[in-house]
């Protein structure tokens, strides 16, 4: 039965209550919209659904679902769209600038969709990389009572009896470039890694931050790992519609779910799945949402002392299907929890604690995914923070399936991913040497840019465990091998990633956390007189802006104050 509400302190009120609110309502009966529901409270229901890719084709369907559970749980509910820049169509090339940016404008364009019509509480879909923490850190700005629901993984492809996902076929291309793989083996993968609908099914950025959405509290239990085309995920949209009306009538809110501990707890999950780089970014994106320091360094220290146990791509041998069979996100928090890794008294968006949910499962000893913690892959997390003189505000490295963990050579630099990636492909690469790919952070690139095609590609010609990689760009969840991005402050506001040269010995130690360029003080002193800022190609329009806001990436690469400086709480208008 649904609840009987009072609009009185809800922020609907301001168009839809009163005399003087006759003009708004007018709009409402043109839609069809009867008096009985104009006087329910209005549930935005955000879709990241298009065509762009098949992240988000499913989307749309599974946002209309929830319709039916907002009507149900005695709301009215109202769908519309933002947008996504999926990855894996703008990887390795100039579009890939546009992918970091738009997490902010799809954080932005739900707050002001959500503040333009006055909504009460919110469900966002989401199914591609930046779209799942913009989505999440929307959630947070405008605290709402609100619930987050991913879109579901794409199924596995089939090739040569094994089953693949896209980083197959990004790698394919460096064997080709090795005439190690025919053309015709090439077209023949291409047309069978991705067989439908869904986000790449690997442990990705998209499968992390889906990840991220169950162990902080904002997504049902259980419901993430779901692949897109299973009949299921229409019932999980239904079940998110009708249980954000409780969180309503409840008055729960994100920011209620999502203490200092639930980071904590999302950190861990990331580390204990060997999952995305880009989570380093989005948990303190999410963070400054809420008004919560957490940043690169706080991130790395969950990751530290978490153990790697979910055998999964592209570290391990399997996907989200694989997972969810497993028992899913909780099966994982289960085995976590009862080893301290979890605290389990984190609110969740069931109204009842992570502790509490994670009672209702019974542990599998028999599935093959997810190792009980008492018995890891390893003993620490699959993603490890760096430190040291070449990256003073910090670095990242996913080091799941990775038997080294250190690493020295000569620096090999490079001004743009363009030219490492031309250096590649003519195997100009030598063994041993530490590739530098600088001018791509958060400012100077601008967008941070991924790197999978230049990664995939040295894997495809089997430098992929006998090169490292850095950069003060980033690197796709998908990426494996000695690759370490983030690398602070990048090389356009002057940091030392700026002034390194060709030759230059560079080691890295991920097991100590150390990274650090061992050149004398004097020359470095000389090369820093010498350093001028440089300027890019991006001197109009949204890439332009973003240069001019953008913070550093150890603090997630924020374009605003955050809630720290708030005078208000949209919720509270």
């Amino acid at each position: 039965m649904s609840t009987k509400f009072d609009k009185s302190r809800l922020p609907s009120r301001h168009v839809s209550v009163g005399p003087e609110r006759a003009p708004h309502r007018s709009y409402y009966y043109a839609m069809g919209i009867s008096e009985e529901d104009i006087a329910k409270p209005f549930v935005g229901i955000a879709s990241a659904g298009n065509d762009s890719a098949p992240c988000n084709t499913t989307l749309d369907f599974q946002a209309n679902a929830a319709r039916a559970g907002v009507i149900a749980g005695g709301g009215m509910p109202r769908r519309f769209n933002t947008i996504t820049v999926t990855d894996g169509i703008a990887m390795g090339h100039q579009g890939m600038k546009s992918s970091l940016v738009s997490r902010e404008v799809i954080a932005d364009s739900v707050e002001l969709s959500v503040r333009g019509h006055c909504y009460d509480a919110l469900v966002t879909f989401a199914g591609c990389d930046k779209s799942l923490p913009g989505m999440m850190m929307a959630m947070l700005r405008l605290n709402v009572p609100s619930i987050f629901v991913y879109g579901g993984s794409i199924l596995p492809g089939r090739f040569d009896q094994r089953d693949v996902t896209v980083v197959d076929v990004f790698e394919a291309v460096g064997q080709y470039a090795a005439g190690n793989c025919p053309l015709s083996q090439l077209t023949a993968l291409e047309k069978v890694a991705c067989p439908g609908h869904g986000a790449c099914g690997g442990q990705f950025t998209a499968n992390t931050m889906a990840c991220v959405g169950e162990a902080i509290g904002l997504s049902l239990p259980n419901s993430n790992m779901v692949p897109a085309p299973y009949k299921s995920r229409e019932e999980i949209a239904v079940a998110a519609g009708e249980q954000v009306m409780h969180l309503l009538a409840a008055n729960i809110r994100p920011r209620d779910i999502c203490t200092r501990e639930a980071f904590i707890n999302a950190a861990r999950v990331v580390a204990a799945t060997g999952g995305s780089t880009n989570a380093a970014l989005h948990l303190p994106a999410m963070a400054h949402e809420c008004g919560i320091e957490f940043d690169l360094h706080d991130v790395a220290e969950a990751f530290k002392s978490t153990p790697y146990i979910a055998d999964l791509k592209p570290g391990g041998k399997y996907v989200a299907k694989d997972m969810h069979e497993a028992g899913g996100v909780y099966m994982l928090m289960k085995t976590m929890l009862s080893g301290g890794f979890l605290d389990g008294n984190c609110l969740t968006v069931t109204g009842k604690t992570l502790g509490e949910n994670i009672d209702q499962v019974t542990w599998n000893p028999d599935q093959k995914v997810i190792y009980d913690v008492a018995a890891p892959i390893t003993l620490t997390g699959g993603v490890v923070g760096l430190k040291g003189s070449l990256a003073p505000e910090g670095a990242i490295v996913k080091v799941a399936g990775m038997a080294r963990l250190q690493f020295a050579g000569p620096a090999r630099v490079f001004d743009c991913e363009e030219d490492a990636f031309a250096a590649v492909e003519a195997r100009d690469i030598a063994e041993g040497c530490v590739v530098v790919i600088r001018y791509e952070g958060p400012k100077g690139g601008p967008g941070m840019r991924e790197m999978l095609s230049t990664t995939a590609a040295l894997y495809g010609l089997g430098l992929g465990e006998k090169v490292a990689l850095i950069t003060d760009g980033r690197f796709s969840g998908a990426t494996r091998g000695f690759c370490i991005g983030h690398v602070g402050p990048e090389a356009a506001e002057g940091g030392p990633i700026g002034l390194v040269e060709d030759g230059d010995m560079i080691r890295i130690d991920a097991e100590a956390g150390t990274i650090d360029l061992e050149v004398a003080d004097d020359i470095l002193a000389n090369r820093r007189a010498a350093w001028a800022a440089r300027t890019n190609d991006y001197q109009s329009g949204a890439l332009w802006r973003y240069a001019r806001n953008v913070g550093p990436a150890y603090k997630g690469a924020v374009t605003h104050p955050g809630a720290s400086a708030e005078t208000h709480v949209y919720a509270d208008i």
